[in-house]
């Protein structure tokens, strides 16, 4: 008889991590590291410390920029990230930004001015607006909403007008782009945001 249970409830179990969002065949989950397994079309699975902001903040398309050259009004204005990730100036035209740190965008910018324009041009990059994140899934309004820096997974649900009844409220999936590729994982309400994620809050499944 106690065979009869422990295979009944073994069997219950399973079915019940079958029909869990996200969990399906091939898919590993792992409550203390996050959901793990093979690559899908929303994204590589990964630990969520994988996709922790590391290093210095990488421009996007979205991204509203200020460029200040010292000296040349004509020059000093705000430009937009493109949808082809580059910004379009007066006197040298396009200049890749995507990908790239504000520092290295400034000095980029810099040598195409002294090469020809400016003798000894000096140039600051910084941030006017970041790129929106974008949530969906079990919340009152999903959609799409200004980034604000220190942003937290709660910090956008709630921007969203909170859970829905039925929302799963401990594992929110967040989908972001690292290096041209997307990373998917499962992480608490506490994990930081990056300009660009797609939160996704699941339906709970008991």
């Amino acid at each position: 008889m106690r065979s009869i249970l422990l295979v009944a409830a073994t069997a219950l179990v399973l079915g019940a991590c079958a029909g869990r969002p996200g969990a399906g065949p091939g898919t590993l989950v792992d409550t203390t590291r996050g959901t793990v397994g093979p690559v899908d079309p929303q994204g590589t699975l990964v630990p969520h410390d994988q996709i922790m902001p590391r290093g210095p903040y990488l421009l996007d398309t979205g991204d509203r920029l200020r460029v200040v050259v010292f000296g040349q009004e004509g020059l000093t204005n705000s430009y937009a990230v493109d949808a082809t990730g580059s910004i379009a100036m007066p006197l040298i035209g396009l200049v890749p930004a995507a990908g790239r740190s504000t520092e290295v965008l400034a000095r980029d910018i810099a040598a195409r001015l002294r090469g020809g324009f400016i003798r000894e041009p000096s140039v600051s990059v910084e941030v006017e607006t970041y790129r929106p994140f974008f949530i969906m899934g079990e919340v009152t309004a999903g959609g799409q909403f200004p980034f604000v820096t220190g942003m937290t997974a709660q910090n956008a649900i709630a921007i969203a007008g909170g859970f829905t009844p039925r929302a799963n409220r401990w594992n929110i999936e967040v989908t972001r782009k690292l290096n041209g590729q997307l990373y998917r994982a499962d992480v608490p309400l506490t994990h930081p945001l990056a300009p660009g994620d797609t939160v996704v809050v699941r339906e709970r499944w008991f």
